[in-house]
């Protein structure tokens, strides 16, 4: 079966992307559907963690949207975060981001190259001393960055300030698309939450990255294309690539 309507569970670029000239060369259809908004948690469900902000001394961010709630959740706490807590961020994009909120000084904000590695380095031995706390997303699982935490000793904890919330697709006839790309776990409970007695019949899945892969094994989705890889870094080249192959 050839591949002519494809679904991005993603929202659609505001530029010109390379979905543009794919769909331009092989004739295919692109659209576009956000499976899920990443919320904050309310105070009460931050609460139900028992972590104590304070308690901290540095805080670990690698993205702004853990960042908002973070500081919505101070606010809504009436916790005051003290001028010397320290932040590290994954990447200069998320650690710029904290101008929002504080006041950027290099003393106190350090970012890293957007690998978890990065962090760890930034740490060094000058900053081994600090409690860390790791700001996360609602997960059934340890990301990368805690995994390197435990390893190298450090003191920290982990807790969750957004959460996926799954978005309404019932307006969608899943089954009018020829293939369906997933980018998040929480796509995948999406999907499920719509659709609970979905069956995958003809549609062919392209997942994006190691935790997607997981969500989908356990849920009987039959991958037909995993990205990244090193001939396919993105999804729009493993798409190329396929297209090339199979149209």
């Amino acid at each position: 079966m050839s591949v002519k309507k494809i679904l991005i569970s993603q929202q659609q670029p505001k530029t010109a992307s390379p979905y543009t000239s794919i769909a331009e060369k092989f004739g295919v259809e692109f659209e576009f559907k956000h499976f899920f908004n990443i919320e904050p948690l309310t105070s009460r469900e931050f609460r139900a963690q028992r972590i104590n902000i304070l308690d901290h001394t540095a805080i670990v961010f690698s993205a702004r949207t853990t960042i908002d709630a973070f500081f919505q959740l101070c606010e809504e706490l009436r916790i005051k975060v003290p001028e010397t807590m320290k932040y590290f961020c994954t990447t200069e994009a998320v650690a710029n981001y904290l101008q929002k909120h504080i006041v950027y000084r290099k003393r106190k904000i350090f970012f890293g190259d957007g690998t978890p590695e990065s962090i760890i380095g930034l740490i060094g031995s000058k900053h081994k001393g600090e409690n860390f706390l790791i700001a996360t997303a609602e997960s059934s699982s340890k990301d990368a960055v805690t995994k390197l935490f435990e390893e190298s000793g450090y003191s920290f904890e982990t807790a969750v300030f957004v959460k996926p919330v799954s978005q309404d697709l019932k307006e969608i006839d899943l089954h009018s698309y020829d293939m369906i790309v997933l980018f998040n776990p929480a796509d995948v409970k999406s999907l499920y939450e719509n659709y609970p007695e979905f069956e995958q019949k003809d549609i062919k899945f392209v997942s994006y990255g190691r935790s997607i892969v997981k969500a989908m094994d356990e849920a009987g989705l039959k991958i037909e294309i995993s990205a990244p890889t090193p001939e396919a870094p993105s999804v729009a080249k493993a798409l190329e690539i396929y297209l090339t192959n199979n149209q």
